[in-house]
């Protein structure tokens, strides 16, 4: 037997039954169920159709008795996609929108699973195309997000309210775009649904909740429709669950790992130098290529990339089509130990990842990577580890960071340089806690006599390495060893 209904049913089988029923019956030996009224609607749960029909010829049952979770009979003939039963129980008296506990109704479950047949009887007895479930889901959005585009096209038909919004205020258009349902998306817009509403808290729209989920052939028909490749969120507060603000389509997609989709948008219009969100697509790329690691010691799961190109071969595409590869953010300030992002290049955060692979192609697509940022920390020391606040958390493997740091000093980049913080890039291996980047600093030249100071915050490397650093207190005796050899070392 099936699972009752929990708030939307629990059983995930998308079942369009062909009459008299795709199924077969669960009792082989076709023993009839006793007479109660529970095992009435049990039968029809189980598709015995012909003992339903036998049972309302007969007069013997209360059409609208229900299992403990509020399940009807006619529920289960439109679970079931049985139009031939629905039509009987309805002409037998039985209530057309009946609730469960949940305040599912026989339409909302046939919409959320695309039963063509069952919808038309239902709206044929006078079905309510607008009976919304307890969080506001009506029968449109759970059609729109299942994609039947007949089944939209009846509810619409029956007067269903296209801009009729759940309790987050999403729409159907939201929710066939995010699904990627373009059949349901065009049926919405040919019945002229308003294509861009957006959400009051997010600023989400459905092109933005398309490009998220990479749907790319709903975000070119939004687009046909009218809308602006280059609109932005703009939501009541960022962060938390909401986007940053400023944020395109184009962003979205390439946060979100769909990089092809993104070229697609620069190609429809899309600005490949907007940094209206604080960052422009090829600083975005290097957190899409290198993630936080969390608490993962492997590191965060990276996005999904999708389409025909991988994260290189879209930076070469954009800058092909316009982006600055020595773009500079307008936007940012110090906040407290964190790297400045005012003023930093793709070069600097891919230098800040030791993503040495980046890196690499950014300088043979002309990146200057002497170009500090606001504060005048070098590409040098933001591999090092300026700005590191978690340790461990942060992208970029001892090897790794040790391999930037070479590239780096024969670009020409001065291991002793000290910026408006006071700090060095020795103070960035302390943050790291990485002795073998100290004493690869300490082999480029990085001398103790300019590093061997107090930062703006009070602390020297020592101090740092030692656990007075925000995020750990947890000393790195390793990396105090380091810094100590270093200094000793030295005729400071």
């Amino acid at each position: 037997m099936f699972m009752a209904v929990v708030g939307s049913l629990l059983v995930c089988l998308c079942v369009v039954a062909a009459e008299p029923s795709d199924r077969r019956s669960t009792d082989d030996q076709g023993v009839a169920p006793s007479a109660s009224d529970h095992a009435w609607v049990s039968a029809a749960e189980q598709q015995r159709w012909d003992l339903v029909r036998e049972s309302l010829a007969g007069d013997r049952v209360n059409v609208d008795a229900s299992q403990p979770d509020g399940m009807t009979a006619l529920h289960w003939a439109a679970y079931h996609n049985h139009s031939r039963t629905i039509t009987a129980l309805v002409a037998a008296g039985a209530e057309v929108d009946a609730e469960t506990l949940y305040q599912v109704t026989p339409l909302s479950l046939a919409c959320e699973y695309g039963n063509l047949r069952a919808v038309r009887a239902l709206l044929d007895a006078g079905a309510d195309a607008n009976a919304a479930r307890r969080g506001g889901e009506s029968p449109l959005m759970l059609a729109a997000r299942q994609g039947n585009a007949n089944v939209v096209g009846s509810l619409i038909k029956a007067g269903a309210d296209m801009e009729d919004k759940e309790a987050r205020g999403q729409t159907a258009l939201m929710w066939a775009s995010a699904a990627g349902n373009l059949d349901a998306v065009d049926a919405l817009i040919e019945a002229g649904c308003n294509v861009d509403t957006t959400l009051q808290q997010s600023g989400l729209s459905a092109l933005m909740f398309a490009a998220r989920h990479g749907q790319s052939a709903v975000v070119m028909r939004l687009l046909d429709a009218g809308l602006d490749v280059n609109t932005v969120a703009k939501p009541k507060r960022s962060g938390g669950r909401n986007p940053r603000s400023g944020m395109s389509a184009m962003m979205f997609a390439i946060e979100s790992g769909h990089l092809q989709l993104a070229c697609d948008l620069v190609r429809r219009g899309a600005d490949p130098n907007d940094q209206r969100s604080g960052y422009a697509p090829l600083h975005a790329i290097t957190w899409v290529r290198k993630t936080e690691l969390g608490d993962n010691p492997e590191g965060d799961p990276a996005p999904r990339i999708t389409g025909s190109i991988h994260s290189l071969d879209f930076v070469r595409q954009m800058v092909e089509m316009g982006a600055d590869v020595n773009l500079q953010l307008k936007n940012g300030k110090s906040r407290g130990q964190r790297l400045n992002p005012k003023g930093a290049t793709p070069f600097f955060l891919a230098s800040r990842g030791a993503d040495i692979e980046l890196m690499t192609l950014l300088l043979e697509l002309g990146a200057d990577p002497t170009i500090p940022n606001d504060d005048g920390t070098t590409a040098l020391m933001a591999a090092a580890g300026v700005g590191v606040i978690a340790v461990g958390e942060e992208p970029g493997t001892p090897e790794e960071v040790d391999r930037a740091i070479e590239m780096l000093v024969d670009l020409g980049i001065d291991p002793n340089v000290v910026d408006r913080n006071r700090e060095t890039a020795m103070h960035g291996a302390a943050l790291r806690t990485f002795p073998t980047a100290v004493r690869k600093l300490t082999s480029v030249g990085a001398d103790p006599e300019i590093w061997n100071h107090k930062n703006k915050r009070g602390w020297t490397p020592l101090d740092i390495a030692g656990g007075k650093r925000p995020g750990s207190v947890k000393p790195s005796p390793p990396t105090i060893e380091a810094l100590k050899e270093a200094i000793e070392g030295s005729s400071f």
